[in-house]
């Protein structure tokens, strides 16, 4: 008669480390979902283009506007592999430095944001574009009547980033003096330089380790987390994101950012060296009237001379049909 051997049992002891490492696994999203900054890349908010973090200012790779480059190209009439789209490996940097990526900090032209660029270093890309932004504008950009609202001297404490809030910490000088346009302004540019970043939609502010609520002497209300939707009135009606004041561009340019003009519609100039028009054409953002929509055109152009040069954005008055300059961004023009 054959015998039927017992199935041994697995003791409970054994079977609890597989239970403990399985809850560990489901913890650890969760628990590593806040930062103290973030080094975000993809996309940027409601654009659907690579972000200025995620643009590196290595050698081979093309800068904003530029279509330079050293990399092997790849596809059917390259060099590379037929039927794959894998990007170049840029070089590696040298031993001892730290590989450093583009962002944007945003001062003031006039009375509205205009942004610059800045390279950070990872990880602490919105900390460093921060920290770049309370440096003040270059003496170029000084040159170019780039301004700040930001009080000399103010410092970044920290920036915590959680559930897409990062919650800013400045130094006392941060509200110091300044009348209603001035608060508003300085608190504009830390929102747009910060969600110029993907993980960031919105900022909460400190100051000193408090959290405010009532900014400055002129009481601006800060119920909660602040956007760019909220200072909707220092945004130029075309905001131009890149290229950006100092960027080199070479035929077609690639011109980018958001408007809020009459109809979604205005119209995009360059000017090269000579003072010559090298394109002057219509633009359509994805809405307008009153809605900011975002934009992406590639120019063609027909430069005479490479040089200084300056890209305008402007539309037509519908009264006298006049030009309105909505912003202006110094470039180097490339024949």
């Amino acid at each position: 008669m054959p015998t039927t051997k017992p199935i041994p049992r697995t003791s409970p002891w054994l079977r609890r480390p597989v239970i403990i490492a399985m809850t560990a696994l489901l913890v650890t999203p969760a628990a590593s979902a806040c930062g103290s900054d973030t080094g975000a890349g993809g996309t940027s908010p409601g654009t659907g283009r690579p972000s200025a973090a995620t643009t590196p200012s290595t050698p081979g790779i093309p800068s904003a506007g530029g279509t330079g480059g050293t990399g092997t190209p790849s596809g059917p009439n390259g060099g590379g592999t037929p039927g794959t789209s894998t990007p170049p490996v840029p070089p590696s940097p040298p031993r001892g430095t730290q590989h450093q990526v583009r962002a944007s900090v945003y001062f003031l032209h006039g009375e509205k944001i205009s942004p610059a660029p800045r390279t950070v270093t990872p990880p602490a890309t919105a900390a460093g574009a921060l920290r770049a932004l309370l440096a003040g504008p270059s003496r170029y950009e000084r040159g170019q009547r780039r301004t700040t609202a930001i009080p000399s001297g103010t410092a970044l404490r920290s920036i915590v980033v959680c559930r897409h809030v990062a919650t800013v910490d400045m130094s006392g000088r941060y509200d110091d003096g300044g009348g209603s346009l001035s608060m508003r302004a300085r608190l504009a540019q830390v929102v747009f330089t910060a969600t110029r970043f993907p993980a960031i939609e919105k900022v909460r502010f400190k100051v000193d380790g408090k959290p405010v609520t009532s900014f400055g002497g002129e009481g601006i209300v800060l119920n909660g987390p602040v956007g760019r939707a909220d200072f909707e009135e220092l945004a130029p009606l075309v905001l131009v994101e890149s290229p950006l004041i100092g960027d080199t561009v070479r035929m077609p340019v690639r011109v980018w950012g958001s408007a809020n003009t009459f109809e979604a519609t205005f119209r995009l100039k360059i000017t090269d060296a000579a003072g010559h028009t090298a394109a002057d054409v219509y633009a359509t953002a994805t809405s307008g009237s009153g809605t900011r929509g975002t934009f992406d055109v590639t120019i063609p152009y027909r430069a005479t001379r490479s040089g200084s040069g300056l890209l305008t954005a402007y539309w037509n008055s519908l009264e006298d049909g006049h030009a309105v300059t909505e912003d202006t961004v110094p470039v180097t023009v490339m024949r």
